[in-house]
């Protein structure tokens, strides 16, 4: 997924809460390059503008993790729904996908459960599960389903790694799980768009890959940098034998900068790494 999500997830404590604005506003630029689509063997650039937005209600909250509604919450566990988005991709553009309907941007959403496995003492590492289940839906005049997609990840964060003050390091890993209707909508080739290059065929539902993310960023007073940097592994995809699919492995990297506009009086005590 791709945009301010990924920039920010691409993502000195002390025990306790913090007290922290119930929201912040900000602006920024990003940067990433990232494959046309996953198994693609063609990368593209973009220069994005990048919102900062924070928001510490107690139901609504916006972050590094994304934007959700939280159903349940409580010192280990969260129930929440989550969104996350996809670039357009043309077939102009796209060697494998030449002659063949433009990839529309998508936008996913879903509930997703959070669960904190460990943390230490000193609250500066924590090791946690997330379990996001999304449907997607195009973004045109006529929005199409692109199916479900299951993605449980382990994740660590440490904060002040190797003693760099105010940093954390977010590490990331899982594998991916889509419904034959998402894997039809990037993976299958109909049989009037095949060439004597590009065979037909049809793709079914299960295993997707799995994927590897790190990440480092720091929060200053009055501005936000953050990069990733993300392995995808395509070995052994209920879809690697399509002929869209150009590379079995690959890297992607964001990087942006942001600064803080304005924040509320209001304090809220939280325990979230940011």
């Amino acid at each position: 997924m791709l945009g301010a999500a990924a920039l920010a997830a691409g993502l000195s404590g002390h025990a306790g809460a913090d007290e922290k604005p119930l929201w912040e506003l900000g602006a920024g630029v990003g940067m990433l390059h990232f494959p046309a689509y996953r198994g693609s063997d063609e990368s593209r650039q973009w220069i994005l503008p990048v919102p900062y937005v924070i928001y510490r209600g107690d139901f609504l909250k916006a972050d590094r993790k994304g934007i959700r509604g939280t159903f349940f919450d409580s010192e280990r566990a969260e129930l929440s729904f989550s969104l996350a988005a996809s670039p357009p991709a043309s077939s102009d553009d796209v060697d494998a996908r030449d002659g063949m309907p433009d990839l529309e941007p998508t936008v996913e959403i879903g509930p997703s459960l959070d669960v904190e496995l460990w943390k230490s003492r000193d609250e500066r590492n924590r090791l946690g599960v997330r379990l996001p289940l999304r449907v997607g839906v195009t973004l045109e005049s006529s929005p199409r389903s692109t199916g479900w997609q299951f993605t449980p990840q382990l994740n660590y964060d440490w904060r002040n790694p190797a003693d760099l003050e105010g940093w954390t390091l977010g590490l990331v890993a899982g594998p991916i799980f889509g419904d034959r209707r998402q894997h039809r909508y990037f993976y299958e080739v109909d049989p009037r768009f095949a060439t004597p290059q590009r065979r037909a065929y049809e793709a079914h539902g299960g295993y997707a890959g799995t994927q590897f993310l790190a990440a480092l960023w720091k929060r200053y007073p009055s501005w936000w940098v953050g990069g990733f940097v993300r392995y995808d592994n395509l070995a052994g995809a209920t879809f690697v034998d399509s002929p869209l699919v150009k590379t079995r492995h690959y890297f992607a990297a964001g990087l942006a900068v942001t600064w803080l506009i304005g924040e509320s009086s209001q304090r809220v005590e939280t325990h979230d790494v940011e």
